[in-house]
Formats: C-alpha cells, sequence, structure tokens
C-alpha cells in the first residue's frame, strides 16, 4: 500500500466527517497482519465521540462499513480497513485480550471450563486467535445471536 493510498483514504474519511458535520483529525496508518495488509483509520474528534461509537460500538461498526465502501471506491489494491475514533477499538481489543488470558489462567488454575460474557463475532474472533497460542488451553464458542459467547477450557479436559 503506497502512501498515495493512504492519502486517498484519509481524504475520504476526512470528507465524510465533514459531510456528517464533525470536526475530526484523521490518523492514518498501515500495518501487516497473517500476510493482510491494514489501512488503520483513527478519528479523533473532541466530542460528540459517543455518538460516533455507539453502545457497544454499534455506531462505529457502520460507520465502519460505509467508509470501508467509499474507500474501496477509489483504491483498487486488496487491503483490510480499519476504522477506529479516539482510539475505542485499540483499548477494547486490548481489554478483550486481558479478559481471554485471565479466563485462560482461572480455566487452567481450577481446571474447568471459564464461559466469558457474551461478545460480537469480532470480539470472539480476537479471543480465539489471542488464545490458539496458549497449547495448555482451547476455546469454543457457544450458543446463538447476541448470546454467543466463548468458553475456555484446559486441552487436558478434552
Amino acid at each position: 500500500m503506497d502512501e498515495k493510498n493512504l492519502e486517498i483514504a484519509k481524504s475520504v474519511v476526512q470528507d465524510l466527517m465533514n459531510q456528517m458535520g464533525f470536526s475530526a483529525e484523521i490518523e492514518i496508518s498501515k500495518s501487516s497482519q497473517d500476510n493482510q495488509e491494514n489501512i488503520i483509520c483513527n478519528i479523533k474528534v473532541s466530542e460528540d465521540s459517543n455518538l460516533l461509537i455507539g453502545q457497544y460500538g454499534v455506531n462505529l461498526q457502520s460507520l465502519q462499513h460505509i467508509a470501508r465502501l467509499l474507500v474501496r471506491r477509489k483504491i483498487e489494491d486488496k487491503f483490510n480497513f480499519i476504522l477506529d475514533i479516539n482510539s475505542y477499538r485499540q483499548e477494547k481489543n486490548q481489554s478483550v485480550i486481558e479478559q481471554a488470558q485471565s479466563a485462560a489462567e482461572q480455566a487452567l488454575a481450577e481446571g474447568r471450563a471459564i464461559i466469558l460474557k457474551p461478545m460480537t463475532s469480532y470480539e470472539r474472533r480476537i479471543v480465539h486467535m489471542e488464545l490458539a497460542k496458549n497449547d495448555k488451553v482451547v476455546t469454543e464458542s457457544l450458543g446463538e445471536g447476541e448470546e454467543r459467547k466463548v468458553a475456555v477450557k484446559p486441552a487436558n479436559l478434552i
């Protein structure tokens, strides 16, 4: 992903924020993960960030979908587009990773399955990916719909 494409993505998101009536500073960066190139766009707003993020990040997900569609219309390269507001998603991801690690420690200490609270598919994926690094535990998604959660079990229980 070249600098020109990063500037295009930044410009598209800036225009979107302006059209929505928000004064925002756009930080854009790139990273690679699992052989996939990521464009990470962090929108810094001083007020109304709760409105943009929404309860449990629902508005942020919707805004990311719209921004992703607009950016992909202008950039041909394959990439994963991640939108964040005031680093909310980054902090939330770190919190989910910490919960997963804590559940793994608890499952091993107590020798039983630990079931986490219901999570979005994105959060469950983070838990599965993080705990896949630990061969002493296994994870499994349970339930359906909005009540779907992750069970963390000691590997020797299977």
